[in-house]
């Protein structure tokens, strides 16, 4: 099994590199395919991965994940990201499962999911993770471009984004501009910008009832200073189709 080639200098990368750069040499020495590498690396924090055939016909696949703490994963980036976020967020993964098996446990499997596990697909999928300072946190949620990535550029320095959503990993394996992050905001985090990026905190803010009103705020990524050589200038940011406004905003910074 080979997988599409990753550059792992990407900053967004960062805190999966490590795990990811051994999994992919457990597939070059034999281990063959993704979940046999990712089981190869695991720590006991983790669930065991297994290959897609594990998982029973018409078996929901987050109710199976709970029932038998294994991961059906199959040979692809979106299904190798994910295991990377299990071996980095184990105990928030768990949390996301666990709350997506009560509901399927509940409603069942139907042709919509609701709120709740819409927003724990969402996270799951595309969710991203900021400790910031005050002023950064501010303009953000008021979706304050401008401010956010020009006029406070120099706090970006005491900041840390973390990419937790898989799907977004795996787009961002063909970086585009358009690409943007679903930012959970943790308790708190926009009035202080106090947080700690831990899988325990993470965890500990799943809150069901916060989740089911969506408390997301958009970010897109390749705005983040560092993350993209184009938006060195002030121009990269001058994009309303990316960097969009408030409703019944002007453009920010405009």
């Amino acid at each position: 099994m080979t997988l599409p080639g990753i550059d792992w200098s990407q900053p967004w990368l960062a805190p999966y590199r490590a795990d990811g750069e051994a999994a992919m040499q457990a597939m070059a020495q034999g281990d063959g395919s993704v979940a046999a590498a990712l089981q190869r690396i695991r720590q006991t924090s983790a669930p065991d991965f297994v290959g897609q055939g594990a998982l029973p016909a018409g078996q929901a696949y987050e109710a199976h994940i709970f029932r038998t703490r294994t991961v059906p994963t199959r040979d692809n980036l979106h299904d190798f990201f994910n295991g990377l976020v299990w071996l980095a967020f184990p105990q928030a993964k768990r949390r996301l499962n666990a709350l997506q098996a009560g509901e399927i446990a509940r409603d069942g499997v139907g042709a919509t999911r609701g709120p709740l596990r819409d927003a724990l697909t969402l996270f799951d999928e595309n969710g991203a993770l900021l400790d910031a300072p005050p002023a950064l946190w501010r303009a953000l949620v008021a979706r304050d471009w401008h401010t956010l990535f020009v006029g406070e550029r120099g706090l970006w320095r005491d900041a840390r984004l973390v990419l937790f959503g898989h799907a977004l990993l795996e787009k961002l394996a063909t970086p585009r501009k358009p690409i943007t992050a679903h930012l959970l905001l943790l308790p708190a985090q926009g009035e202080t910008g106090a947080a700690a990026l831990d899988d325990a905190r993470v965890a500990a803010a799943l809150d069901p009832l916060r989740l089911g009103r969506k408390p997301f705020v958009p970010l897109p990524v390749l705005g983040v200073p560092g993350w993209c050589a184009d938006n060195e200038a002030a121009q990269f940011y001058d994009d309303p189709q990316v960097f969009r406004p408030l409703a019944g905003r002007g453009i920010p910074g405009a």
